[in-house]
């Protein structure tokens, strides 16, 4: 099959003007959804926006990017509501998805780059993992922007030495890596691309320029972490340790964890995108593929390739790969175009339903349900209920001070109950903390009083002073079935035990 000349009678034109209605289209319907939104924060989203009112330069379990996006939106809107914290996520995607259409016009010349770069910004916009993370707050979401323009600086710089692209590389480069640390899955690919391919070849001074920049850049986060018992790198070694193998597991186990991690990435892309990508790696394999499809090869697929080998050891999440689909886009989209004749618009109805469906879900998410009766939305729901009913048992029993261990409670409480007359904690366990909470609101030893201590589990005093106050289910939710208590506990019945 012929490549250019196939792709014009099988491939439908998407101009420019539609590509552009399209994803200004599906990012107006996120942000009108996002409006009415019915959803509460999700712990991460809640964590997120409470490093945003105590900014710094890292924070326990990620860099500080993503709070100083929810700041800004927070302080320019004047608001810390859903909307202000959740906004960023639609129009991040939308830059991101307009950069890729410039960036794919780099990498392809004269006609087939023009025939090519508005698929690449449509099918972005209404990939899966965007329909969901536009509806939330995300690391993964401001990561991706700059990683493409990453991508759009280092393609120009394969083609003509320039210091301020060398620049922008460097600082798009820092700057992801200041949202996540899941950048540096990119490493190695890039440094094979560079071995192997001739044409991906930069000048030394604008390696040396990008490196340099991009060392200023992360510097902050680096110090920080020196400064703080490097806490984002504990846990991020903690949440990504390999293993060879946990009680009662077995090689079937870690066989079933890989290919479920696998299987999961065509819901992240969608199975016409993914599939485009396995096939894009068969054809490297066969040696069938160019320079510019080799490039992008190595610019995207080693990401699902080393976190699916991380999968087989350890814990890994979908959202993982994420990295992996600026250039992983564009390249599907590429071998879609040439050497197939649907891929392109299945893929585009596919991204289409979901991306109307998820902003309905969110409208509806208090009473739509699957047929165990559990909300499709459960764990979105539900959380401001619990934060809520503890602030009215908090207030009848007269202990402004409230104490949890619990991250999850943790987050909402200190978001559905900001500006409210408690001052809450988190219990501090000794040793290295267990959370952002217990790193920096533990209980304070001046506090020696009566607190409100709230659990999942009971809790017994060596003083034999621990008073149940409530237990209590909540009705709906992702806590729905777990059971809540509601202590009065003298501070020192909370203290690190010794």
């Amino acid at each position: 099959m012929s490549d250019t000349t196939q792709s014009r009678t099988n491939t439908q034109t998407l101009s420019l003007g539609t590509a552009l209605a399209i994803i200004f289209g599906v990012t107006l319907w996120r942000v009108l959804m996002l409006l009415i939104n019915r959803t509460d924060l999700f712990v991460d989203e809640a964590q997120y926006w409470f490093w945003g009112q105590n900014l710094d330069f890292g924070y326990y379990s990620k860099p500080p990017m993503i709070a100083w996006v929810i700041r800004f939106f927070n302080t320019i809107s004047g608001s810390d509501s859903t909307f202000w914290i959740r906004i960023s996520a639609p129009l991040f995607h939308l830059a991101t998805a307009l950069m890729l259409i410039v960036t794919t016009r780099r990498l392809f010349d004269g006609e087939e780059g023009r025939e090519i770069a508005p698929w690449a910004g449509v099918i972005f916009i209404t990939l899966p993992a965007a329909s969901l993370s536009a509806v939330l707050v995300s690391t993964d979401t401001i990561q991706i922007l700059f990683i493409t323009i990453a991508i759009w600086a280092f393609i120009g710089l394969t083609r003509r030495s320039s210091v301020s692209e060398a620049l922008i590389l460097g600082i798009s480069l820092g700057l992801a890596f200041m949202t996540k640390y899941s950048v540096l899955f990119l490493l190695p690919g890039v440094g094979i691309a560079l071995l192997t391919l001739r044409s991906a070849r930069i000048a030394w001074r604008d390696v040396a320029i990008a490196a340099i920049v991009g060392a200023i850049v992360v510097s902050p986060n680096l110090w920080w972490n020196l400064t703080h018992d490097a806490a984002t790198v504990k846990h991020t070694q903690s949440i990504a340790r390999w293993s060879t193998g946990d009680s009662g597991t077995g090689p079937l186990k870690h066989l079933l964890n890989g290919l479920s991690f696998v299987g999961a990435q065509f819901g992240v892309v969608g199975p016409v995108v993914f599939y485009a990508l396995l096939w894009a790696t068969w054809r490297l394999v066969r040696g069938q593929s160019d320079d510019r499809e080799k490039l992008l090869f190595w610019l995207s697929m080693p990401v699902v390739i080393l976190i699916a080998l991380q999968a087989l050891f350890a814990k890994a999440y979908a959202n993982w790969a994420v990295a992996a689909y600026a250039a992983g886009t564009i390249l599907a989209v590429w071998l879609l175009y040439r050497l197939t004749k649907k891929g392109l618009v299945t893929s585009l109805i596919i991204g289409a339903v979901v991306a109307i469906v998820i902003p309905v879900l969110t409208v509806f998410a208090l009473d739509v349900k699957i047929p165990n009766g559990d909300l499709v939305m459960k764990r979105y729901v539900g959380r401001s209920v619990v934060s809520l009913e503890i602030a009215d048992i908090a207030t009848t029993a007269k202990l402004p001070d409230i104490v949890a261990s619990d991250r999850a409670v943790l987050a909402d409480l200190f978001y559905t109950l900001k500006g409210k007359p408690f001052h809450i904690y988190a219990r501090n366990f000794g040793g290295f903390p267990k959370n952002y909470y217990e790193q920096d609101f533990s209980l304070p030893a001046d506090v020696t009083g009566p607190v409100l201590f709230v659990d999942s589990d009971p809790i017994t005093c060596a003083e034999g002073q621990a008073e149940l106050i409530k237990s209590w289910s909540p009705p709906f939710g992702d806590m729905k079935g777990t059971t809540l208590y509601a202590y009065r506990v003298p501070a020192s019945c909370l203290a690190p035990k010794p």
